[in-house]
């Protein structure tokens, strides 16, 4: 089983990588950007029947600063015959 951990700064954090990126984006002549915040996205390969709140508890430990931060859970399908390789 896969999962995906979004993790996001909370609105009004500071985001000096997303400033440094806009600021990138506009050296570059893209100049309708309007803001940009950065985030991580950490993949997960985990035993089948991993619950979601094992999930949870591993970004709220470990994956997310959630005094900082925000983070969602998304839970991918195994693809089909996958433990038969």
């Amino acid at each position: 089983m896969k999962a995906r951990v979004f993790v996001t700064l909370k609105p009004g954090v500071l985001d000096p990588q997303g400033k440094a990126i806009h600021h990138a984006l506009e050296g570059l002549g893209f100049g309708g950007v309007q803001d940009v915040r950065a985030g991580k996205l950490i993949e997960l390969d985990l035993a089948e029947g991993t619950s979601e709140a094992d999930i949870e508890a591993m970004c709220r430990k470990l994956l997310a600063n959630t005094v900082i931060e925000n983070f969602r859970i998304e839970q991918l399908a195994s693809a089909p015959g996958a433990a038969l390789a």
